[in-house]
């Protein structure tokens, strides 16, 4: 009698952490196609740097202008670049909307300033990748990119140009 009790127990235990897992596999699978990326800290300004308008950047000759998509699904896109981030990412409210499976809903992100553009990887699952010209490297941290630098996202590869 004891040992079925302890075979009905193991059985019954086993089969509610398979129910777990199910709910938490539907809840992770839910929240990436619904475009809610993990909860990224942001840095709070306080209301005195709120009111103090921020100069915009001068653009200088050999900025970058355009992003263009050199491989992948949406190879001969694009996208000219004016004075606003652009995100890159899956999401259908991105810049510019990413159709490959390898590319995170809010994956990357290009950021205007005075020299040029920075790129910043937003947290993505697989990474994102510039080449400035010195070899290809993961971004890890906001990073200069210079006209004629390469980002790779997934099977997505993209082009800043003059």
């Amino acid at each position: 009698m004891g040992s079925a009790l302890v075979v009905a127990v193991l059985k019954y235990g086993l089969l509610a952490l398979l129910w777990v897992f199910v709910l938490l596999a539907f809840r992770t699978i839910r929240a990436d196609f619904s475009g809610k990326s993990p909860a990224v800290p942001t840095p709070v300004a306080s209301t005195a740097t709120k009111s103090v308008k921020q100069p915009k950047p001068q653009r200088r000759k050999g900025v970058p202008r355009r992003l263009v998509v050199t491989e992948g699904s949406l190879q001969g896109t694009t996208l000219t670049l004016g004075d606003a981030p652009v995100t890159l990412g899956r999401a259908h409210d991105s810049t510019l909307v990413l159709t490959d499976d390898y590319a995170s809903n809010k994956h990357a992100r290009l950021v205007p300033t005075a020299d040029g553009w920075t790129l910043e990887d937003l947290g993505s699952t697989n990474g994102t990748y510039c080449d400035t010209g010195r070899g290809s490297a993961k971004v890890t941290r906001p990073t200069a990119v210079p006209a004629g630098s390469v980002i790779r996202i997934g099977k997505t590869v993209l082009e800043l140009r003059s």
